[in-house]
């Protein structure tokens, strides 16, 4: 057990098996932990949190997303300008190795019609207990209410219920997460200490959150109500995922997805019809109205349903009378955003320790002996199985080189 006195001397002084402390109790940090404790080495696990996953068990609440059943041609690209450093730590640790994984631990699994791979349990809680059975069989030694609190000299500094602590492990794992949810403990209060020794970083930026849209009084009728079968657009992106119209704009996987382009004040636009043709709503459109009002005929002629309906009313009160025109609008709604939600409403963040400041097994390149896995690395990817697996892989990646580099040639 590493010696939690100030002055304790380094573990790799003494006849005992190397020790790595892993800082972060999420899927990164849970999964550098059993890799490396699977390697021999004696593995302490610290979080600031009483309980490890917070932010796994409340990502789990309306069903686990663990990975996304889709080729890997497929899957990379979702990591946009950091697919190039990831791809081989997903490839390594792909969606069929994450399904096998929670197979292993007691959890089978089902794919939906989109793709998504989730527990049969739906719910993260039986994974995340079996997860932690392992973990214990491994050895590995559970530090909750630990706060990081930077180094003191050689040694890690931590805030614990016992008062200030230190540890001088082998190698440390830093799985600190990103900068959403800080009440889970994603708070990003790690940036100043790697800062503090050169260690280069993004900004954080939002990711995988709503976007701000200031409506009228004549949409309290579809608040809360979900947008379907329609495509979003922005810059380069689009999207055919679902929304949500809240009292503050709009969420959901559909407009989560054009997150990159939505930071840098694309415009955000709207298709409500995607599966029909401008050219074949217009010759709907010319279809005889007699005295129906415009809101039933577009019910009646395009199968359009209320949301939808609203959100033409409010974003195109200057609808042309023409049905080639009424077409065009349908086809491409300009949707007047403000900007993002506030980043602590993201489910995740863009931002963080740059690939340039890690080598190939993810190590710091100026502070030797501690690795970077997780969220908290400067790479961005949209919900649907896509984050979560990142984590893991990047955290197993982690873990693995850790081992490596304490673990005797055979």
């Amino acid at each position: 057990m590493p010696d939690d006195r100030p002055d304790a001397p380094p573990m790799a002084d003494r006849a005992e098996p190397a020790t790595a402390c892993v800082i972060g109790g999420g899927p990164a940090g849970l999964m550098a932990a059993e890799r490396t404790a699977a390697a021999g080495l004696h593995v302490v696990l610290c979080d600031a949190k009483p309980s490890l996953g917070r932010k796994f068990l409340m990502a789990g609440k309306s069903g686990l997303n663990l990975t996304r059943d889709e080729p890997f041609d497929a899957f990379l690209p979702r990591y946009g300008a950091a697919a190039g450093r990831l791809s081989p730590m997903v490839r390594a640790f792909d969606a069929a190795a994450v399904v096998h994984w929670a197979q292993e631990l007691g959890q089978p699994v089902f794919t939906g019609s989109t793709g998504r791979v989730f527990p049969v349990a739906m719910k993260a809680s039986p994974l995340l207990r079996a997860w932690l059975a392992r973990l214990d069989a491994l050895g590995v030694e559970r530090r909750t209410g630990w706060r990081w609190d930077g180094w003191q000299g050689a040694a890690l500094a931590f805030e614990t219920p016992q008062g200030r602590r230190s540890l001088r492990p082998d190698a440390t794992v830093l799985a600190l997460g990103g900068a959403s949810w800080a009440r889970l403990g994603s708070d990003g209060h790690w940036t100043r200490f790697l800062a503090a020794r050169g260690v280069g970083l993004a900004p954080f930026r939002p990711s995988n959150v709503g976007v701000a849209v200031p409506w009228s009084r004549h949409m309290s009728g579809v608040i809360g109500k979900p947008l379907k079968s329609v495509a979003f657009e922005a810059g380069a992106l689009r999207s055919r995922g679902e929304a949500v119209v809240s009292a503050r704009g709009l969420e959901g996987g559909g407009v989560y997805t054009l997150g990159p382009a939505l930071r840098d004040g694309a415009p955000l636009r709207l298709d409500l019809l995607p599966d029909l043709s401008a050219a074949q709503i217009a010759d709907r459109l010319r279809r005889p109205r007699a005295k129906a009002s415009l809101s039933n005929h577009l019910r009646k002629t395009l199968n359009m349903g209320p949301v939808a309906r609203a959100l033409l009313n409010e974003l195109a009160r200057d609808l042309p009378d023409d049905p080639a025109g009424m077409a065009a609008r349908i086809k491409s709604l300009t949707v007047p955003y403000t900007g993002l939600h506030p980043m602590d409403e993201a489910i995740s963040t863009a931002g963080g320790v740059s690939f340039a400041a890690l080598d190939d097994g993810l190590m710091l390149r100026d502070v030797p002996g501690v690795w970077c896995a997780g969220e908290m690395l400067d790479w961005d990817a949209p919900t649907g199985g896509y984050l979560l697996t990142a984590c893991l892989a990047s955290g197993r990646w982690a873990g693995e080189a850790v081992a490596r580099r304490f673990t005797p040639d055979p």
